[in-house]
């Protein structure tokens, strides 16, 4: 899968014709999985250009606030919610990448610290969205009689954000700031419980319902045994493959619930943890679980991404349609 435009907005393009309703743009400067040394595309830019080659689909893109300044990020996510006609979010990732922002010059801080930021962070995007002429004077920034013209798209007062971690400050955070959790994969009974929670805690601040995604890795087969012998060749990972220390940096700077496996390693947010994994019948089986529970979209990761999107298009989607 090469990390050019002519393959992203193919996908893009492509994935909007069979059904699927969003696309999540990764933000990292350095590639996380491949090397540090191997290409990756730069998410506002790419985001901005997706905009202008789609026509319905949702773009969310990931940002850290620790590499961008939230005025200027605001005035940037505003252009882009005018060129999509209103189709934009947010997905805000409090970083985790030690080596990526010393090599990009970017302050690295501790976790809750790194949280603190982002609910600063947070609050001068939804002042300067929300009104001009916003000002405030706080820990990481100052703002004075910002004006930002023009504003996101139509009546809403910004374009949605979403938000994952597993932390007591991240989950506190989301309950009072975002409008979606995302979760890493895990199985049904698993995200029920975290949904749970967070309507606990979203109910504290008399707030809308949050929307609730889940990472998931699809395998669509005609036999579970074709199924299973893919999910083996793709998790035969080792400890000496190019991006094995940046997962180790990952565990080091994240608080998570549960310990996460070499096999977790060889894809992304534990999406095998999801369990779409099987025949078509298994895998709408495991979408009417999680849908059951309460979740509302699923955040889904196949390689090769081109033909493994088609072919859950054709198996997967247009049954249930």
């Amino acid at each position: 899968m090469p990390p050019t435009w002519e393959y992203v907005s193919a996908l893009a393009r492509r994935a909007e014709e069979i059904g699927f309703d969003l696309t999540l743009v990764a933000e990292l400067n350095l590639n996380d999985i491949k090397g540090e040394s191997a290409p990756s595309l730069d998410a506002w830019s790419t985001a901005a250009a997706l905009a202008a080659v789609t026509h319905k689909q949702e773009i969310m893109v990931a940002v850290r606030p620790t590499f961008h300044n939230p005025a200027l990020l605001a005035k940037q996510a505003a252009n882009i919610d005018q060129i999509s006609a209103g189709r934009l979010s947010l997905n805000v990732v409090s970083s985790w990448w030690a080596d990526e922002a010393r090599r990009y010059g970017v302050p690295f801080e501790k976790h809750d610290d790194r949280y603190a930021r982002t609910e600063e962070w947070l609050n001068v995007l939804n002042g300067v969205w929300s009104g001009d002429n916003f000002s405030c004077s706080g820990r990481y920034y100052q703002i004075d009689d910002n004006i930002l013209q023009p504003k996101p798209v139509g009546n809403r007062a910004r374009p949605p954000l979403y938000a994952g971690g597993e932390s007591e400050a991240a989950k506190n955070l989301i309950a009072r700031v975002c409008d979606g959790y995302v979760m890493h994969g895990d199985p049904p009974e698993k995200i029920g419980e975290r949904i749970r929670d967070m309507r606990a805690r979203r109910a504290l601040h008399n707030l809308p319902p949050l929307l609730y995604g889940v990472a998931a890795y699809s395998i669509v087969r005609d036999t579970e045994e074709e199924a299973i012998a893919e999910k083996s060749r793709i998790t035969d990972v080792r400890q000496s493959s190019a991006g094995y220390n940046n997962y180790q940096q990952w565990l080091a700077g994240t608080q998570l619930e549960q310990h996460v496996s070499l096999e977790d390693y060889s894809v992304s947010n534990r999406g095998l943890r999801s369990g779409l994994i099987g025949t078509p019948q298994q895998v709408k089986a495991r979408i009417a679980e999680f849908e059951a529970i309460g979740v509302d979209f699923l955040l889904l990761q196949c390689s090769p991404q081109r033909e493994e999107m088609e072919r859950f298009a054709a198996s997967v989607i247009e049954p249930l349609t």
